[in-house]
C-alpha cells in the first residue's frame, strides 16, 4: 500500500508544478527585467558646445603688419607697441596705434591714437584717446585739400571713406577749421554733418 501512496504524491507534485511553473517563470522574468532596468547605465546628457569667451588667443609686441594688393603694392600698414586678438569677436586691440591705408588713386589715410580696435580686415577702426585721422588726397581727386579729424574718439570706415564721432571733434580742411559736439563725414559725397555747438573759421583762398 505504501508504493501507490508515494506514486500519487509524486504525481500531485508534478501536476502542481506544471500548473504554477508558467507563473513562476513569468515572475522570474519580470524580476530579471526590473533588475536590468535598475542597474542599466543612465544615458549621458548631451554635451553642450563650449562657447568661446572674450579671451585673448594671441598677442604681439612692438609689431608692424603690412598688407599688399594683387599687384604687390602696399595697401595698408598697422603698427603698435602691443596688440591682443580676441577670437570671439575677431577684433584686434592695439596700444599706441599707427595705421596707414593707401588707396589705388594714391590717397593716403593715416590714423593714430592711444588705443585702437580694428576688425579682421582693418576696414573698420575705432580710435580712443588723442585720436587723429589725416587724409591726403590722391591724384585727380575731387578734394585737393588735406582733411584732418581730431578728438578723443573717432570711428573710421576705411573702404567707405567715412569718419564719425559721437564726442566733441575738430575738423580741419586746408586752413579751414570747424568744431562740433558730434560729426559724420563722408568723403565720397563730400558731405560733413556737424551737430551740437558748431563753430567754424573759413580762410579765404588767395
Amino acid at each position: 500500500m505504501k508504493l501507490p501512496v508515494r506514486s500519487i504524491s509524486a504525481r500531485r507534485v508534478w501536476d502542481l508544478a506544471s500548473i504554477y511553473l508558467p507563473v513562476i517563470l513569468m515572475g522570474v522574468l519580470a524580476l530579471g527585467t526590473w533588475w536590468l532596468v535598475r542597474n542599466a547605465p543612465r544615458p549621458t546628457a548631451p554635451v553642450q558646445e563650449m562657447q568661446p569667451g572674450h579671451e585673448v588667443d594671441y598677442y604681439m609686441k612692438d609689431f608692424s603688419v603690412k598688407n599688399f594688393d594683387a599687384g604687390g603694392r602696399l595697401s595698408s600698414e598697422i603698427r603698435g607697441t602691443h596688440a591682443q586678438h580676441f577670437m570671439d569677436t575677431e577684433t584686434l586691440e592695439i596700444d599706441r596705434a599707427h595705421m596707414r591705408s593707401i588707396r589705388p588713386d594714391g590717397a593716403i589715410t593715416v590714423g593714430t591714437a592711444n588705443r585702437a580696435v580694428t576688425n579682421a580686415d582693418g576696414s573698420e577702426v575705432q580710435l580712443f584717446g588723442n585720436a587723429r585721422v589725416v587724409r591726403q588726397p590722391g591724384k585727380g581727386g575731387t578734394s585737393q585739400a588735406t582733411m584732418e579729424f581730431r578728438g578723443e574718439f573717432l570711428h573710421a570706415w576705411v573702404n567707405e571713406e567715412r569718419v564719425s564721432s559721437n564726442q566733441p571733434v575738430e575738423l580741419l580742411r586746408g586752413k579751414d577749421r570747424f568744431t562740433a559736439d558730434t560729426m559724420t563725414y563722408n568723403n565720397i559725397t563730400q558731405v560733413a554733418e556737424l551737430k551740437g555747438r558748431v563753430r567754424g573759421v573759413l580762410v579765404p583762398a588767395k
